[in-house]
């Protein structure tokens, strides 16, 4: 066999509006649009700097339809770049991209091979004595198991399938393509290029079965490094190499305080976290979400002062670097028990809201304002499980709390 190299990636996402991001900075979300954009040219230009042999994508280049043709314009601009550098693309279509979403095309350069969605089809390069098999989504929704009826391997080829799936499930990716490692391994291929999956995972060696991940975070879900893999063949055997290519990043982390920490000591531990988080992403734009954890005196004035502690913690993020911007300030924190073993007013207002607010009811009235807010936002912020990024059970421990410590402040 000759020896040749590939990219592999996936889930590229071009045109994600990040909207969740939208509605707390306009700011920040544009920088996330920008990003996935830019990774993707870097990954272009990786590949020719590279010189390639080929660049596979496995799935969901788009988002989902085009508004208008800049998505696809930007696309098409990209594959002329390795059109000129003498690169062939092959791709599939994914559930975000698959024949039944994307209305809008446009004209590609003759590099670009697409995999057939009615059933398998197969591309050879011949003269790398490789092949490639695959079937694309027609439907968004791909329930049946496809790579069952992928074509047996090519004698004396290195056989690669390009499959978009979430094999045996893989949260909370939606369960598509299903299938097992045995049946990918039943085609007797040398290679499986997988997408769907955002998370990098080298799900078996022998052979190599591999989700590459997204390009670029989305969601604080999706933390962490992103990219492709850059795949050689040497002999009939592949060696795996990350190309890292995003341009910003999502991190969580979790500061654990207690009774006696001050606010300038939480703030202190705050910034602390930040610079952990920039060293991590090597000075990437970042999205953090910081979740305080433990018991605190100052409780209620986290609850009761809440938008003055996120400006406060923004602050922290923005001393360490301005490129550090605060995704959300989660408070899981509760009051130290010294604190609720005195018969005062608050602890009185605490009896009366559980005493008086009926569980049951309660939840119906917050599903009923609930219904009535979700239909106002923004197109597809609502479509999600939890539109408002929290469980109505959060909602309405949240509430509790706020109202407690306001009547502690006026007791």
């Amino acid at each position: 066999m000759t020896s040749f190299k590939f990219i592999h990636a996936a889930d590229l996402h071009l045109g994600s509006p990040f909207q969740g991001l939208a509605l707390k900075d306009q700011e920040i979300s544009a920088v996330f649009v920008e990003a996935s954009r830019r990774a993707f040219s870097t990954l272009v230009s990786r590949a020719i700097e590279l010189g390639v042999d080929f660049f596979l994508i496995a799935g969901d280049v788009y988002d989902g339809d085009w508004k208008d043709n800049k998505i696809g314009l930007f696309f098409n601009r990209e594959m002329g770049r390795l059109d000129r550098a003498g690169i062939p693309v092959y791709l599939l279509r994914g559930n975000h991209d698959a024949l039944s979403v994307i209305t809008k095309t446009i004209s590609l350069p003759s590099n670009v091979h697409e995999f057939p969605t009615a059933k398998p089809g197969s591309f050879r390069i011949d003269h790398l004595n490789v092949v490639l098999h695959g079937q694309g989504f027609a439907e968004r929704s791909a329930n049946e198991n496809l790579a069952l009826n992928y074509p047996g391997p090519v004698r004396r080829y290195f056989n690669i399938g390009v499959l978009h799936t979430s094999m045996t499930g893989r949260e909370p990716h939606a369960p598509y393509a299903p299938c097992s490692v045995a049946d990918l391994r039943s085609r007797g291929y040398d290679y499986w290029a997988l997408g769907h999956v955002h998370e990098y995972e080298e799900v078996a060696s022998d052979p190599p079965i591999i989700f590459p991940g997204n390009l670029q975070g989305r969601s604080v879900r999706e933390s962490g490094a992103k990219g492709a893999v850059i795949v050689t063949v040497e002999d009939g055997h592949a060696e795996l190499e990350r190309l890292i290519v995003d341009e910003a990043r999502f991190a969580v982390r979790d500061i654990t305080i207690d009774a006696d920490h001050g606010a300038p000591d939480i703030l202190h531990l705050v910034e602390q976290a930040a610079r952990s988080v920039w060293d991590d992403a090597q000075e990437r734009k970042t999205a953090l979400r910081i979740r305080l954890k433990g018991v605190s005196r100052l409780n209620g004035q986290f609850i009761a002062q809440r938008q003055q502690w996120i400006d406060e913690v923004q602050a922290a993020c923005h001393r360490v670097h301005e490129d550090i911007w605060l995704e959300k300030l989660e408070l899981l924190v509760t009051e130290p028990p010294s604190a609720v073993e005195t018969e005062s007013a608050v602890l009185d207002l605490g009896r009366l809201v559980a005493e008086h607010g009926k569980e049951d009811d309660l939840r119906a009235e917050a599903e009923i304002l609930m219904a009535s807010i979700v239909p106002k936002l923004p197109a597809g912020i609502g479509a999600g499980e939890l539109p408002l990024d929290v469980s109505i059970n959060a909602l309405m421990e949240e509430a509790r709390k706020l109202l407690l410590a306001r009547g502690e402040g006026t007791a």
